[in-house]
């Protein structure tokens, strides 16, 4: 009776360690991607469109209650064909190749959210729908003309990544955000699947 009554606990802690696990995984991940597609366009330029599902932790929702503006960056790097990408990085000095701001804040006169995009505001009754339209977008144009060949588009690979951008906050939450896994958001780098274009 005593063996029985010890494996039972065994495996009920083995399942509460596991539950424990995949809570923490799952909190873990505050932004997750939803589509990350590329097509290569006829002028060779590579066009992206992305969609992110983004959570946000208690610190950074009292922030944006309280006014601080919450900015994120959108990144993208060419990956393949390795020698343009490797050029690439070596001109940018190993920064993304392209990359697109996005600013999430709250209007406590009208109750709603506001997302910006370099000049363009829209505006949103919910957080949800907010959180929805960051990282979101249709046909960005992340290279020159000419820098890929639009008759091998199987050839080209890439990938993007939606982060808050903690330098772009206001200098006292830069602080706070150093040291502090609250203010860490940022998703993996996603690989994006190219579609051809032509």
């Amino acid at each position: 009776m005593t063996a029985f009554i010890t494996r039972c606990l065994k495996n009920v802690s083995l399942l509460l360690c596991l539950l424990a696990g995949l809570a923490m995984a799952a909190q873990a991940e505050t932004i997750g991607s939803r589509r990350a597609e590329a097509e290569v366009t006829t002028d060779g330029q590579l066009s992206v469109s992305t969609r992110f599902q983004t959570r946000l932790t208690p610190s950074l929702s009292d922030a944006l209650e309280q006014g601080v503006v919450l900015p994120f960056r959108l990144e993208f790097q060419l990956t393949k064909p390795r020698l343009t990408a490797y050029y690439l990085n070596f001109s940018e000095w190993f920064d993304p190749h392209a990359q697109l701001g996005f600013k999430l804040s709250y209007q406590s006169l009208t109750n709603r959210y506001r997302v910006t995009i370099g000049g363009l505001s829209n505006y949103y009754p919910t957080l949800r729908e907010a959180l929805g339209a960051v990282g979101a977008i249709q046909g960005w144009r992340v290279l020159n003309n000419g820098t890929l060949d639009p008759r091998a588009p199987g050839r080209v690979a890439g990938q993007v990544r939606l982060l808050l951008d903690i330098g772009e906050l206001p200098k006292p939450f830069q602080l706070n955000a150093l040291g502090s896994a609250d203010w860490s958001l940022s998703s993996d780098w996603v690989k994006l699947d190219v579609k051809d274009g032509n």
